[in-house]
């Protein structure tokens, strides 16, 4: 197997901009968001073309991946399990409201209980896990698969790759558009960029 994968995350959505929880909110790109879009789009398209792209099915995801699918013009495939973390009864609520309705338990939440009505941190991480190996069993015939998706899946797609515990303290942080690189060969796993940007500077201040 060989196979780089281009991970992307959506552009600035509606929800960045009114203080709610979003996860499984399905709020569409802002203009900001759409022009982050744009850039990107032109910068993989010149610097890293991939052969696939799939997308979470979110608005937000999707909506970026038709922008770079409109500069890059492969296909593009919807996968549900790259669906951002399913936080149940938050989604689109207030963060004010949220801790009041909501609270957090002192100790946490432990990994194996699901918020209400959403996922558990263990389901969530099996869900990275299941569908990365879907990807290297599907899409094996690519060079450079893109994978547009969330924040919070990134980080848990990043740590099946690095086949990192489920208790890991270690995340990823990824910003509008904000790409990463990841390279399998037969033996090794490789990171060849976390996070870029570079495509929003001078661009977008």
């Amino acid at each position: 197997v060989q196979v780089e994968l281009l991970i992307i995350r959506h552009g600035q959505s509606e929800a960045d901009l009114l203080g709610v929880h979003e996860g499984r909110a399905d709020f569409t790109l802002t203009k900001l968001g759409e022009l982050q879009a744009n850039t990107m789009g032109a910068y993989v398209a010149e610097h890293l073309p991939p052969d696939i792209i799939l997308a979470s099915p979110l608005l937000r995801a999707k909506g970026t991946a038709e922008i770079l699918q409109k500069f890059v013009g492969c296909n593009l495939l919807i996968e549900t399990d790259l669906m951002e973390f399913n936080n149940g009864v938050l989604a689109g609520l207030s963060k004010e409201v949220a801790r009041v309705k909501y609270p957090l338990p002192l100790a946490g939440r432990p990994l194996h209980i699901p918020i209400e009505k959403g996922e558990s941190e263990l389901e969530f991480r099996f869900r990275a896990e299941r569908i990365f190996h879907k990807i290297m069993q599907d899409y094996q015939g690519y060079n450079r698969v893109a994978i547009v998706s969330h924040g919070g899946f990134i980080s848990q797609f990043i740590k099946a790759f690095l086949k990192q515990p489920n208790e890991s303290e270690f995340g990823f942080a990824t910003s509008d558009t904000g790409l990463h690189l990841l390279e399998i060969k037969e033996k090794a796993r490789i990171i060849r960029f976390l996070n870029k940007q570079e495509h929003l500077k001078g661009e977008i201040d």
